[in-house]
């Protein structure tokens, strides 16, 4: 008591001067200019269209336009906010992207809506105003974007442990101060836990030489999903919005006043039908994210490149690895980053590293920044917990698109706060900023536009506006989905904090289920709550792949990649009725599907865990007791077992799996692919479950069950997500 009396004592001296000149005088003004207006502008901007277009409806409406207002390049968080803002100013706009909404950097983050703790820090340091100033914007914009689509979004509650006393009064301080910049927009207050209530939350954590833990609040958010809904609020209205629209090349007319050469629309391609047509339009504005230098070079060749792209490498983990409702903070990791251990989507997700790298649009995971998560997490967790190198479910890498500001004396020096820029020509860039501050970014790049380009419009109207289904969104009316309906609690909960008040649509599409219960709703795989009826509304959502579905208009890719890819025969179907492909088509689908899996979501480097080079590091006793096991089903001791092995064996003890099934099993395993498992194979993936590189493996839980049934005679179950062995 007396201590933390005395840690109080230090903030009220050390933060309450530091607060008072970069906190309070500020938030008092933006309470004074924004907090009366929140409503208001949000009830000034009416949505045109209650029916989202089509595709086909958008892509005629930019070639059939005489000229736009706006044309946004770049479908991701902040090119999606300019189309917004836009939009809603009245402005006449459009909206481009080459590939699908998200795709890229906007739907691989760390799935959170902050601030910046660290970024506070250093801003109190070294008394660096700018930076503070952009803690503060981005602490404003983190309570917008928890309003603005409520179903998306919610606070989440980040343990920060503590293993040093003199570390205590300090992040208290600084986590005290995160609260107070702040102000009004606090979503709940931190506090300071004993060891023994720290353990009691996070029963996972490392205990010794435990102090305590700080928990403050942040918010958490559902990316890609908040990206399309961004996406779909500008389609309503009336942003002419199309995804698969790559933009070849900038058009330039003469000014007849100045006589140079202006940017006034640009060369588009249909990526789904090949046809190329012009758009023209006042203002273009540029907001690639990672391609932003590309499509500034389409203006002019010789201008330098500002964006310093740098990968950030996630895993996400079984949902066991982290409390339900309770993140983790590792503010200081072996070489100076800061990495996050959170709960996501019933699973627990971990990153992210920071690498320099080169700008693609398939990045892929490396298992060394796989390696060096783990190796992080191993720290904060207990040694009763296993951090097993198996138990990575999925992984990706995002490019994250820093700049250097060309306004800047210091041209070097990378900025953590966005840049907008406008050419000799026009042409406006955005660039860097944070997902948080997506709305902020979108804002002051259409004021911009605004003034380069004289265009009629007033302020920006989308500050308190709601997002694509969060208008009637409540937190219970997931029960209204299973009451209505019948839809599974799981599954109308998944529903309603998806689509918000949208959940009813996709629920009066999904099929009977023909049992007793749940009633509709059949499920794509059986551990997740998604249903076939998304499938067909996510066409509706402007979806055209089967990558589409798996990665943006559901998460399977990002949650599981086993069983994305289960999931993806079934997608494939629906897609090919709701598109009419063709039989060649939806082999290509599946084909393309499947590789995005293999590379840019870590499939390879979790099959690389297990291949026939792999090495076989059993004692002697572990070796005799895995050939008794296996020799069960090789009778004939042939030295490899098939399809008719494993029935036979399953028949004795009256188990029944379908064929299909365990060609499935038997081919996680079969290394060399000669359609069996041979003994070395099958010593090879033993092997590799005690070092913890490969978990979950079917063959071994069916066969280890199978052994102990023979002796009892009683029925095995066989689930793909069963643990080790």
């Amino acid at each position: 008591m007396a201590f933390q009396k005395a840690v109080k004592g230090t903030a009220l001296i050390g933060g309450g001067a530091i607060a008072t000149v970069f906190g309070l005088s500020q938030f008092s003004q933006y309470r004074n200019k924004h907090g009366a207006l929140v409503e208001v502008q949000a009830a000034e901007v009416v949505p045109v269209k209650n029916q989202l277009p089509t595709r086909e409806q958008q892509i005629l409406a930019l070639q059939t336009n005489s000229e736009f207002d706006v044309i946004v390049i770049g479908g991701g968080a902040t090119g999606c906010g300019c189309a917004l803002d836009a939009a809603t100013r009245g402005l006449k706009t459009a909206l481009l992207e080459r590939y699908d909404f998200s795709s890229g950097t906007s739907s691989r983050s760390t799935k959170l809506i902050h601030g910046g703790v660290r970024y506070l820090q250093k801003a109190i340091m070294k008394l660096d105003f700018e930076q503070y100033r952009m803690v503060k914007e981005a602490l404003e914009e983190r309570a917008h974007l928890l309003q603005s689509a409520p179903h998306l979004s919610a606070p989440l509650p980040i343990m920060l442990p503590i293993y040093k006393w003199w570390q205590l009064p300090y992040y208290w301080i600084g986590i005290k101060l995160y609260d107070l910049v702040a102000g009004s927009q606090c979503l709940k207050r931190s506090y300071v836990l004993t060891k023994s209530r720290a353990l009691e939350l996070f029963p996972m954590l490392r205990k010794d030489k435990l102090v305590g833990a700080i928990v403050y609040y942040d918010g958490q958010h559902n990316d890609a999903r908040m990206n399309l809904a961004i996406a779909l609020t500008a389609a309503r209205y009336g942003a002419a919005t199309a995804n698969y629209a790559e933009v070849r090349g900038l058009l330039k007319s003469t000014d007849p006043a100045s006589g140079k050469l202006r940017v006034c629309g640009v060369r588009c391609r249909d990526v789904l039908t090949g046809k190329e047509f012009d758009v023209r339009a006042k203002c273009v504005i540029n907001a690639t994210g990672p391609f932003t230098d590309s499509v500034r070079k389409m203006d002019d060749e010789e201008v330098p490149n500002i964006c310093q792209p740098s990968a950030g490498v996630h895993i996400v983990m079984p949902g066991y690895y982290s409390p339900d409702n309770m993140g983790l903070l590792d503010p200081a990791t072996s070489d100076g980053r800061v990495i996050f251990f959170l709960p996501w989507e019933k699973m627990t997700i971990a990153g992210t590293t920071d690498s320099p790298t080169d700008v693609t649009s398939h990045p892929i995971p490396t298992e060394e920044d796989i390696n060096f998560i783990l190796s992080e997490v191993r720290n904060y967790l207990g040694a009763d917990v296993e951090v097993r190198r198996g138990d990575v479910l999925a992984a990706w890498s995002g490019i994250r698109p820093l700049v250097t500001d060309p306004n800047s004396k210091d041209t070097q020096s990378i900025s953590r706060n966005h840049v907008v820029t406008i050419s000799d020509s026009g042409l406006v860039t955005i660039a860097g900023g944070k997902w948080t501050t997506y709305r902020a970014m979108a804002r002051d790049t259409i004021d911009a536009a605004i003034q380069e380009h004289n265009l009629k419009a007033g302020s920006s109207k989308t500050m308190g506006l709601r997002l694509e289904g969060g208008q009637d969104w409540s937190p219970t009316l997931y029960i209204r989905l299973v009451q209505d309906y019948g839809l599974e609690s799981e599954v109308a909960q998944h529903l309603a904090s998806t689509y918000g008040d949208k959940a009813f649509e996709v629920a009066k599409i999904a099929q009977v289920t023909g049992k007793r219960w749940p009633i509709v709703g059949k499920r794509l795989v059986s551990e997740f709550p998604y249903i076939e009826a998304e499938v067909v509304y996510g066409v509706k959502e402007y979806a055209r792949t089967a990558v589409d579905i798996i990665s943006r208009r559901t998460r399977l890719a990002f949650l599981n990649v086993q069983a994305a890819e289960e999931a993806l025969p079934r997608i494939v179907d629906i897609m090919g009725k709701e598109l009419n492909w063709s039989e060649q088509k939806k082999k290509e689908e599946l084909e393309t599907a499947r590789k995005f899996l293999y590379y840019e979501m870590g499939y390879k480097v979790k099959t690389d865990q297990l291949t026939d080079s792999s090495e076989i590091s059993l004692v002697p006793s572990d070796i005799e007791r895995y050939k008794k096991r296996f020799h069960m089903f090789d009778k004939d001791k042939k030295g490899f077992i098939t399809i008719l092995d494993v029935q036979r064996v399953l028949e004795s003890i009256s188990v029944q799996i379908a064929e299909n099934t365990l060609h499935e099993i038997l081919n996680e395993v079969d290394l060399n692919k000669n359609g069996q498992v041979e003994l070395n194979e099958f010593l090879q993936l033993m092997s590799a479950i005690q070092k913890g590189h490969v978990s979950g493996s079917r063959l071994a839980v069916l066969m280890k069950s199978a052994e102990e049934n023979l002796r009892r005679r009683a029925a095995i179950p066989v689930d793909r997500s069963g643990g080790g062995v």
